[in-house]
């Protein structure tokens, strides 16, 4: 090799030297992040879309972002693939941070194949997904994608499995959060089923079959929209867990989201400063009805007891009659869960109990303390609930609640009846600690039915049927459905005023933070799934 006094002129074999070497590696580099090119990304953004570099960019901390697998190429020679360029193969994976915190991230590029899943493609994704599980950080994947690469047939499906049985390995691990940006369509859809959380924009459409298939087999006829869009998917399906308006919500959702959130299930969540008061607040003095039969949103409540009134609502389109989410007590991060009395009076039915037992088990998995906020006249009564089992649904729930470890508060605001009083964190099952507000009625039905089948016989032969009906439903409730007779019986800690919640709350998950609940040893419980 000749050298010279310059080592950046030294030669290598070809004549190429350092300077010659590096410049090449930029202009190989500019190629590869430029992804489809320009007129492809011009596309992106004439559609309201960002591109996955643009996405990246958005989400992360600025010039945090350490990219995987750049020069990664498909090996595929058939079917027009051997001169076909696929730069980074059509996926961007790398890690990254998010307010100083770690991740892994992949974001698919559409510009590139369509953002097509290949078998390098699929192994770029499972190797990110690898290196957040062995580093405990939160995995991020932004899907936006048409689909398996049909040009490399069973090696495409092979690395569909990949991701999928990562997907798995992560769980309950590290947080995993799905962005749904553009299509997802078949097999893809099933990454996101497989992840913690899922948030959709109103441009992007997730489906297993779409509507062409479902037309030619089925006869039914239906838009993409209304099949598989984000709308659809959180009032019908529940799969979704956040509907965006655009790519920027989107990353604006994801990063208020893992705000909340541990790093992984071996960490506590982040603690943010700011709101030490636990002062009295009078206004929840006057938010729930004394009678039983008024509505109200629970939302007032959960607003007027946690830091700031800041609650990040999960699934809010989906199972309203039940409300689950984010909240911080003292700058710390719980999950709640709440009926609410605006939508079917609070009564649980499958879509609502199915919602609470997997928000449940996630906060069990990763540490996060929970607070349950009962107004419950019971689950909701139906041929159509029953078809769709409600036995089994409403079993889950029991089963989440029974099988969580973590700290766990119920708060009974009005009414608390049968089984569902049961299946909402009670004594019996799961609470650590249960308050109850003057305003609870905790018994085995309301006063009114319990009526009609204790004293039957009583009203029959009564001269004035409606003050006799009137003055027993009163005094069944005196009897069975006051707070104190609860307490009488040790399933209510104390009863407190809806002021003093917040203290309340905040104390007893000061001296809970040190639980443990040891278990039989088994490989896991089998929930009724």
């Amino acid at each position: 090799m000749a050298t010279s006094s310059n080592d950046n002129k030294t030669t290598a074999p070809g004549g190429k030297t350092m300077d010659d070497l590096i410049a090449e590696l930029h202009e190989r580099r500019a190629e590869t992040e430029s992804g489809g090119g320009e007129s492809r990304h011009e596309k992106q953004h004439s559609q309201g879309k960002m591109t996955a570099r643009e996405r990246i960019g958005g989400l992360v901390d600025n010039e945090s972002f350490e990219e995987f697998g750049l020069f990664a190429r498909h090996r595929q020679t058939k079917f027009g693939m051997l001169t076909k360029s696929a730069p980074a193969d059509g996926v961007v994976t790398g890690a990254a941070s998010i307010d100083g915190r770690l991740i892994h991230l992949a974001s698919q590029d559409f510009s590139v194949l369509g953002g097509s899943a290949g078998e390098v493609h699929s192994l770029k994704v499972a190797d990110a997904m690898h290196r957040s599980l062995k580093t405990g950080s939160p995995f991020v994947f932004i899907n936006d994608s048409g689909g398996a690469r049909v040009q490399e047939g069973i090696d495409s499906l092979s690395g569909y499995g990949q991701v999928f049985h990562s997907n798995v390995l992560l769980s309950g691990a590290v947080p995993q959060i799905s962005l749904i940006c553009g299509p997802c369509a078949g097999g893809a859809a099933y990454s996101p089923a497989l992840t913690d959380f899922i948030i959709q924009t109103r441009k992007a459409q997730m489906f297993i079959t779409g509507p062409q298939v479902i037309k030619q087999v089925t006869g039914e006829d239906i838009t993409a929209e209304a099949l598989g869009g984000a709308d659809s998917h959180m009032a019908h399906s529940g799969v979704v867990h956040f509907v965006a308006e655009d790519d920027d919500d989107a990353l604006h959702i994801c990063r208020r989201l893992l705000s909340f959130l541990p790093s992984n299930n071996l960490e506590e969540a982040p603690y943010v400063p700011g709101d030490e008061g636990v002062d009295p607040n009078p206004e929840l003095n006057k938010i729930v009805p004394v009678d039983p039969k008024v509505g109200y949103d629970v939302r007032q409540v959960i607003a007027g007891v946690v830091d700031r009134g800041d609650f990040l609502e999960v699934q809010a389109g989906h199972a309203p009659n039940m409300v689950i989410g984010f909240a911080r007590i003292l700058g710390n991060t719980i999950g709640i869960i709440a009926n609410q009395p605006a939508v079917l009076a609070g009564a649980i039915n499958n879509q609502a109990a199915n919602k609470a037992a997997r928000f449940i088990r996630f906060c069990n998995a990763f540490n996060l303390p929970m607070v349950t906020m009962v107004d419950v006249p019971g689950y909701l009564p139906g041929v159509e609930q029953e078809h769709n089992g409600i036995i089994r649904n409403g079993a889950k729930l029991l089963f989440a609640y029974s099988a969580a470890t973590v700290p766990m508060i119920q708060l009974i605001l009005r009414k608390s009846y049968g089984g569902a009083h049961v299946a909402m964190c009670s004594r019996d099952i799961a609470a650590d600690c249960v308050f109850a507000w003057p305003t609870a009625e905790i018994a085995v039905m309301g006063a009114e039915g319990a009526v009609e089948i204790v004293f039957r016989k009583e009203m029959a032969e009564a001269e004035d049927k409606a003050t006799r009906r009137a003055e027993l439903i009163q005094e069944y409730r005196d009897a069975f459905a006051s707070p104190y007779v609860a307490a009488g019986r040790r399933l209510v800690d104390d009863i407190i005023e809806p002021a003093d919640t917040r203290k309340h709350i905040a104390r007893a998950l000061e001296y809970l933070k040190n639980k443990r609940d040891q278990r039989p040893p088994k490989k896991h419980g089998l929930i009724p799934l």
